[in-house]
C-alpha cells in the first residue's frame, strides 16, 4: 500500500497526538485524585503504572505512524488511551459529585465511560492483542470461533454497562442517574448473565494463550524472532501466583518488566529493530537470574545457619558485622567461577548448537598447535567450517607457492 494514501496521512496525525493526550489524560487523573485525597500509598506502583500505559502510548503510536495498517498499534494506542483518559473522567465524576452535589455533562459522561470502559481494555489487552501479535491477523481462519465469541462476551457487557440505571464511581461512592440507561438495570457485576458472559471472555483469553503457543511452534524466520520478543516478558507473568511471597523489590522488578517490558517487547518485534539479539537477551537472563538465586540461596543460608549456631552457643540475637562481611566476600568470591559455569550449563543445555560449535573451534585450534601436516589440516579446517556454519558448500583454494593442489573442495 502506497505511503500517500489516506490511511497512512490518518495514521501519522494520529500518531503525533496519541502521546499528547496520553499524558493530558495522566495529569488530569493525578491531579484530581490529589484534591481528593486518594493518592496511592504506593508511589513506585503508580510510577510502574504511568510508564507502563505511557509506554504502551509511545509503541502505539509509533505503530500507528509506521505501520497504520497493523491493528496491533491500534490497540496498544486505545489501550493507553483508555487507561489515561476514562478514569480521568470518573475522577472528574467523583470531584464533582464531591465538591457541588450534582453532576455537570463532563461529570455524566466520565462516570458513563466508567461504567463500560474496563470490559473493552480487557479484552483488547488480553484477547486480540496476543491473538493478533505480530502481523494483525489470527493464525488462522480456525481461530476465528475464539475472536467471536470474545466480541460477542465484550460487546454484551459494555452496552449492559453503558445502559446501567445508576452510575457509580470506583474510587469515590457517587451516584449519577444515567440518561441512557434502562431502569431498574443493576450493574453488569450484579447481573445473573454476568456469569456465562465472564466464562466467554476467559474461553477467549486461553484460546488467546493457545494461540501464541500455536503460533510460536508454527512460526519461522523473522516471526519466530517477534515471537520470541512477545514470550520474553509474558514469562515473567508466571510468578504472579507466588507474587506476594516475593520481597518487595523483587516483586516490584517483576511488575515492572511485565508491565513495562510487554510493550517495549511488542515495538521493537513489529518494528523490526534488532530483533536477533533478544536470544542475547534471554541467555544473560537465565544465567544472571540463576546466578542471582544461587548466590542469594547461599548468602540468606549462610547467614540464617551461623546465626542459628551463634545463638545456640552464646545466647545473644545479634551476628557479629565480621560474619556479614565474611558472608559478602564468599559470595564475591563465587562470582566469576559460578557464573562460568552457569553459562557453560545454560549453552549446553538451550543453546546447543552454539555450544557444540565453540566446542569444535577449540578443539581445532588445539589440533592446529600440534598438525605439521598440511594435507591433514586442510581437511580438519574444511570439516570445522561445515560443522560449525553449516553451508551448503565448502571449498578451499590455497595460493599456488604454498601447497601443489590449488584447490580442494567438499
Amino acid at each position: 500500500m502506497s505511503r500517500r494514501t489516506p490511511l497512512f496521512a490518518i495514521g501519522r496525525v494520529t500518531g503525533w497526538l496519541i502521546v499528547p493526550l496520553y499524558a493530558a489524560g495522566m495529569f488530569a487523573y493525578y491531579w484530581l485524585e490529589n484534591r481528593l485525597g486518594l493518592l496511592g500509598e504506593n508511589p513506585f506502583e503508580d510510577v510502574v503504572v504511568i510508564v507502563g500505559f505511557g509506554a504502551f502510548a509511545v509503541v502505539g503510536a509509533l505503530v500507528v505512524g509506521k505501520r497504520p495498517t497493523n491493528p496491533i498499534g491500534w490497540i496498544m494506542a486505545t489501550v493507553a488511551l483508555m487507561a489515561a483518559v476514562f478514569p480521568a473522567g470518573d475522577s472528574y465524576a467523583a470531584y464533582v459529585m464531591s465538591t457541588r452535589g450534582r453532576p455537570d455533562a463532563f461529570a455524566v459522561l466520565g462516570a458513563w465511560a466508567q461504567s463500560w470502559y474496563w470490559f473493552l481494555l480487557v479484552s483488547l489487552t488480553f484477547v486480540y492483542l496476543p491473538m493478533l501479535f505480530p502481523d494483525g491477523r489470527l493464525p488462522s481462519r480456525r481461530w476465528l470461533p475464539v475472536a467471536v465469541l470474545s466480541g460477542i462476551a465484550t460487546l454484551a457487557m459494555v452496552v449492559l454497562g453503558a445502559l446501567t440505571d445508576t452510575l457509580s464511581g470506583q474510587d469515590v461512592d457517587y451516584r449519577i442517574e444515567n440518561p441512557i440507561g434502562i431502569e431498574g438495570l443493576a450493574s453488569v457485576e450484579k447481573l445473573p448473565v454476568f456469569g456465562a458472559l465472564g466464562v466467554l471472555l476467559g474461553i477467549g483469553i486461553l484460546g488467546a494463550v493457545a494461540s501464541v503457543v500455536v503460533r510460536f511452534r508454527r512460526s519461522r524466520g523473522i516471526e519466530r524472532q517477534q515471537m520470541k520478543w512477545f514470550l520474553y516478558p509474558t514469562v515473567f507473568l508466571c510468578t504472579f501466583p507466588v507474587g506476594d511471597y516475593l520481597p518487595g523489590v523483587i516483586g516490584g522488578v517483576v511488575f515492572a518488566v511485565i508491565f513495562v517490558g510487554l510493550p517495549v517487547a511488542i515495538g521493537i518485534a513489529v518494528l523490526r529493530y534488532r530483533l536477533y539479539d533478544i536470544d542475547i537477551i534471554i541467555n544473560r537472563t537465565l544465567v544472571y537470574g540463576s546466578l542471582t538465586l544461587m548466590l542469594a540461596l547461599v548468602y540468606f543460608g549462610g547467614v540464617t545457619a551461623t546465626q542459628t549456631l551463634f545463638r545456640t552457643l552464646t545466647s545473644e540475637e545479634q551476628l557479629p558485622q565480621l560474619v556479614v562481611v565474611a558472608s559478602t566476600l564468599v559470595i564475591a568470591a563465587l562470582f566469576n567461577p559460578l557464573r562460568r559455569r552457569i553459562q557453560s550449563f545454560i549453552d549446553s543445555r538451550f543453546y546447543r548448537r552454539k555450544y557444540d560449535a565453540r566446542k569444535t573451534l577449540e578443539a581445532f585450534s588445539a589440533r592446529l598447535r600440534d598438525e605439521t601436516n598440511l594435507e591433514a589440516l586442510n581437511e580438519d579446517l574444511v570439516g570445522v567450517v561445515t560443522e560449525t556454519m553449516q553451508p551448503a558448500r565448502v571449498s578451499l583454494w590455497l595460493r599456488p607457492e604454498t601447497a601443489s593442489k590449488g584447490q580442494q573442495t567438499t
